[in-house]
């Protein structure tokens, strides 16, 4: 396997496809870079070199004790951007992996970086405080970390009925695109899976997104039932310098499976552009 390591010696697998100018991904959530695939073949066909990696403590990457937060997972992708001398990449991350680019960019700087892509994301805020009151409250992550102990096998399971949308009434979610969700899911460590929760929900991106000037396309299903569009997407956006935005009525958290075509011809116009 491709790997890099880290200073603090936690090996992450990683995926490089392709020549040309560079893409990388970030994934959500508890899924691993395979999450990326429709979106890496599709760009390495059209002449860009793809890379993702597996966030520390999921997939194919080693499950260390610590660094299981926004800033030690801005600090992985670092990594990988600098093992491999990655220079003006197009940055995209998912869900939890919108915050990884977020946070990587201002901790980081943009020196390596030409644009971004915020799909389906966490920044800026998903916790419900006083000064974020549209947020979810804590309860909803206490229940999160419940499942994830419990039964982290079924949780997964039912979980990703909502991730894809299909309680839906008319949705058409295959249950191969159901079963893979919880495959990536169980491939995740349970340490790992369960500390990234707090990383993903209580970390505060308002200052990462201040310092983003480089051109920023923000994409969110308009029914994300995982990462509401309102409190994160549309807020996000407001923050931003230079913003575009693509909203997609009727669409779900996971929307690079259940519209890929959609999302990966909308990404390629943006890289392009």
């Amino acid at each position: 396997m491709s790997t890099i390591t880290t200073k603090d010696g936690t090996e992450l697998y990683y995926k490089d496809w392709g020549e040309g100018p560079v893409v990388t991904f970030s994934h959500g959530w508890p899924l691993n870079a395979d999450a990326w695939d429709g979106q890496m073949l599709f760009l390495a066909q059209h002449g860009y070199r793809v890379v993702a990696h597996d966030r520390r403590g999921h997939g194919r990457s080693s499950q260390p004790t610590a660094g299981n937060d926004m800033d030690g997972y801005a600090d992985d992708l670092a990594a990988v951007i600098e093992a491999l001398d990655l220079h003006d990449a197009t940055l995209i991350g998912h869900s939890t992996g919108g915050g990884e680019v977020a946070r990587y960019i201002g901790r980081h700087g943009s020196s390596r970086v030409a644009k971004a892509v915020l799909l389906s994301a966490v920044p800026p805020l998903m916790l419900k405080t006083d000064a974020n009151p549209e947020g979810l409250p804590i309860e909803v992550f206490d229940g999160l970390r419940d499942g994830v102990f419990k039964d982290r096998s079924q949780f997964y399971k039912d979980l990703a009925i909502q991730f894809y949308g299909a309680n839906r009434p008319g949705a058409k979610v295959s249950q191969g695109i159901l079963d893979q969700f919880w495959l990536w899911g169980m491939q995740a460590g349970l340490k790992g899976a369960f500390e990234s929760i707090k990383a993903f929900s209580e970390t505060d991106f308002t200052g990462d997104l201040r310092v983003m000037d480089m051109p920023t396309l923000v994409m969110h299903g308009e029914d994300d039932q995982i990462v509401p569009v309102h409190d994160a997407g549309k807020k996000s956006a407001r923050i931003l310098k230079n913003s575009q935005e693509i909203y997609y009525p009727g669409a779900p958290h996971g929307m690079t499976a259940t519209l890929q075509d959609q999302v990966n011809a909308d990404l390629l116009t943006f890289i392009r552009s």
